[in-house]
């Protein structure tokens, strides 16, 4: 299939997904009152009824939020599986998911004691301090004395300080009280419930500028996969690729965990299925697999809505429940392509 082609179906899927996701819910929205709504919008009409005023503030910023965050997990992904040369590689395994998981938690348990006086971002500085520091953290201890890192000195180090952090969630939410115990739960399995504006147009910014920055160190990805010692001598300053790379990853998935709690598989599956489709190349990758995050975030989250009907599912259990089964038919079917 062409390039185009599939960026064109791809495109018109999450367009259709995302319609989807603000249609369905526990409250029906017709197709007519969404497009009142938003043509009021438009004229800034202030007369809305309350299905128009729930599409509005509720059910637009939810869906636009989920296919941004989807397609920002799978460029992690796309990012961190040309870093390490190897396509089961998440975006959190450097420390990132967990660091956040750490910062959310501690906040949670310490409540206003570390209040930023940032009101409603209080919860998503202190996620995105934490996966800040734990990323950093690997790349500092993953360094050598001769001041080179190998990638799988850096890929082993990021699995020993996932699991120092998470162990450091684990015993904030021993200590904590129930009401924060179930909150700690709740944000670890994520959820896009508490979608607004503010947080669409931050992960809005964050990921087009990580987007944009990806593609321009698309090419020198790419020759990182005929190894570290031949991409130096081609010229590519490896060191400097490690570190940008790790930059890049980091404020994308800490700012999208941030709003959003922890949500595992997406950047997993999807360049690892795209790979198959249109090859190993970054600049394409990281295109498509954006498109094809962001699908897939949408889907979970109609399904997070509706299996449970009034009630709503951890949309990370979803992700996880159609990843996993996904993910061995893929490593069954197709282990020797990278």
């Amino acid at each position: 299939m062409k390039t185009k082609t599939l960026y064109l179906i791809l495109a018109l899927i999450a367009f259709l997904v995302g319609i989807g996701s603000a249609l369905f819910g526990a409250v029906s929205i017709s197709l007519e009152e969404m497009a009142a709504a938003i043509q009021k919008w438009i004229s800034q009409t202030d007369d809305l009824s309350l299905n128009e005023q729930i599409f509005l503030d509720i059910r637009l910023p939810r869906a636009v939020l989920g296919l941004i965050v989807g397609g920002s997990l799978a460029v992690g992904g796309v990012l961190m599986q040309g870093l390490f040369l190897n396509p089961i590689v998440e975006p959190g395994l450097v420390g990132t998911s967990s660091g956040a998981a750490f910062g959310a938690a501690l906040y949670f348990t310490l409540g206003t004691s570390i209040d930023f006086h940032t009101g409603e971002f209080t919860l998503p500085i202190a996620a995105s301090i934490g996966g800040a520091i734990a990323t950093f953290l690997v790349y500092f201890l993953a360094e050598s004395p001769t001041r080179k890192t190998s990638i799988v000195t850096l890929l082993l180090v990021g699995i020993a300080i996932n699991a120092l952090f998470f162990s450091g969630v684990g015993f904030l939410s021993y200590i904590a009280r129930d009401p924060q115990a179930r909150s700690i739960t709740f944000w670890n399995l994520g959820t896009l419930s508490g979608a607004n504006w503010i947080s669409v147009a931050i992960c809005s910014l964050v990921s087009l500028s990580c987007i944009v920055l990806g593609l321009r160190n698309a090419k020198q990805l790419n020759t990182l996969m005929l190894g570290e010692s031949e991409a130096g001598n081609l010229g590519i300053k490896v060191k400097t690729l490690k570190i940008r790379m790790l930059t890049i990853n980091v404020i994308l998935i800490s700012v999208c965990t941030a709003f959003t709690g922890v949500i595992a598989f997406v950047g997993l599956i999807v360049p690892h299925f795209l790979r198959i489709i249109s090859g190993s190349d970054s600049r394409q990758l990281i295109i498509g697999s954006f498109m094809m995050g962001a699908i897939l975030l949408g889907l979970a989250d109609i399904l997070a809505r509706l299996l449970l009907a009034p009630a709503e599912l951890p949309i990370g259990i979803v992700t996880t429940m159609v990843g996993v089964p996904v993910f061995i038919y893929l490593l069954r079917k197709h282990n020797n392509y990278f």
